[in-house]
């Protein structure tokens, strides 16, 4: 069997030292919250972590839904490209944006009493459950729904049948309608200690790690000694009682007083594990300080004052377009998608005709694994995925920005975009492309 240092890949080679933080969160009414239409939460914590965190930290998704639940979720909500994502209840682990499988976890779960077709034939003793879907069947995971307020008494019996048959389970009632039957050794709170464990061996274990989340799938993770925790202010009732018998005399797990993303953002505040003012809260964006060691800064800035300027919610844009294009070289040079090329400070000038342009519509900008990919004291390469959203109109383009410094400013050298896989729209019109 793989041991915990050896298991395929961790594709995180930025990390030259321990990251200062690791943020492990739930999706579904935690990082994303499905009362919030516009997304204002999840988009203020995007811009945040991109601006101030994923060059050098680690964002990790644990979320009940299977992958193919997730991906769906993807394509619905701006969710940004965690390094690590945990599904299925802990009982899949995968790295990067190709979500490779981690083997040693999978093996470490079959080394466990587990036998699906044993739980499937148990559990056919109830009628009050039936199977979830098909998508939610996994190898480790076995999903059902259940008659309301009859989870408590079956969980209890079925623990005790599947006891009698051998095995070694879990049972995880949430919500008040669904039943997970997993293996003992698996759940969110497990896959976590052991991705720590994982780290430690890779020595890129995190300085500070918060564990974000709303729901009892998510309890577990709260009980990891060392690592803080926001339980968001919707989360359930069956949490805060979890809380209030379990840890509310621990500092280190706090109740915020923000819902969903809000609540993350609030609870890096409280624990003073780093910055915590989202550029999207920030109105001067000439005001902003810049730090020429963080090019990625730029990116997110630019891409958030695009977005205001083509909403219609920047006075005196014409000042910004100023102050953006002088930071453009004479012969700075952007490249369209379809491969056309054009002058950089022409482009941004052309912007002032955009402005208010997607006043009163559901229009998005944001920029998704902002990472310097070549950095000298005279020169510097970002790469990083843009995407722009337009009521249910969605383009993303792989973008590139290469910078020069010049008296301890950025300058913008080139902007070269090519059509990314995960773009539901491809318009090689360059004349009604912008940026």
């Amino acid at each position: 069997m793989l041991g915990i240092g050896q298991s395929n890949i961790v594709p995180m080679e930025r990390l030259i030292s321990h990251p200062p933080l690791m943020i492990v969160s739930d999706l579904d009414h935690t990082m994303v919250d499905h009362q919030d239409h516009e997304n204002l939460s999840l988009l203020r914590f995007n811009s945040l972590w991109e601006d101030a965190y994923r060059r050098d930290s680690l964002l990790v998704f644990s979320t009940a839904r299977s992958p193919i639940l997730y991906k769906e979720l993807r394509k619905e909500k701006p969710l940004l490209t965690p390094d690590i994502i945990i599904t299925s209840i802990g009982t899949e682990i995968a790295f990067g944006n190709s979500m490779v499988p981690d083997h040693a976890w999978v093996e470490t779960l079959n080394s466990d009493k587990w036998n699906r077709e044993i739980v499937l034939e148990e559990t056919k003793k109830f009628p009050e459950l039936t199977l979830q879907p098909k998508t939610e069947q996994r190898l480790h995971k076995v999903s059902f729904y259940i008659d309301e307020g009859k989870g408590e008494a079956l969980t209890k019996e079925l623990s005790q049948l599947l006891e009698k048959r051998g095995l070694d389970v879990k049972i995880i009632y949430s919500w008040g309608k669904n039943v997970d039957v997993i293996p003992r050794g698996a759940g969110k709170g497990e896959a976590l200690e052991y991705l720590l464990k994982k780290l430690q061996t890779e020595g890129i274990f995190p300085v500070n790690t918060l564990a974000c989340g709303d729901s009892e799938h998510d309890a577990e993770l709260f009980s990891i000694p060392d690592v803080h925790g926001v339980m968001v202010s919707n989360s359930q009732e069956e949490l805060l009682k979890w809380r209030s018998e379990n840890a509310l005399n621990n500092p280190k797990v706090i109740h915020s007083t923000e819902r969903c993303a809000d609540g993350i953002i609030q609870a890096i505040g409280h624990f003073k594990l780093g910055p915590n003012l989202s550029p999207r809260d920030v109105s001067e964006f000439l005001k902003l300080k810049r730090d020429v060691g963080n090019p990625g800064q730029e990116v997110v800035r630019f891409y958030l004052f695009y977005e205001r300027l083509r909403r219609g919610e920047i006075k005196n844009y014409e000042t910004y377009v100023s102050s953006f294009k002088e930071s453009c070289h004479q012969s700075a040079v952007f490249v369209h998608p379809s491969g056309a090329e054009k002058s950089l400070r022409d482009t941004i000038d052309e912007l002032q005709k955009c402005y208010g342009d997607k006043r009163g519509k559901k229009f998005w900008v944001w920029v998704d694994q902002v990472l310097v990919m070549d950095n000298t004291p005279e020169k510097c390469i970002v790469k990083f995925a843009k995407w722009e959203q337009c009521e249910d109109e969605r383009k993303c383009c792989t973008t590139t920005v290469e910078f020069t410094s010049k008296g301890g400013d950025l300058v913008w050298e080139k902007v070269k975009q090519i059509w990314s896989e995960d773009s539901e729209v491809k318009d090689d019109d360059n004349s009604r492309w912008i940026l």
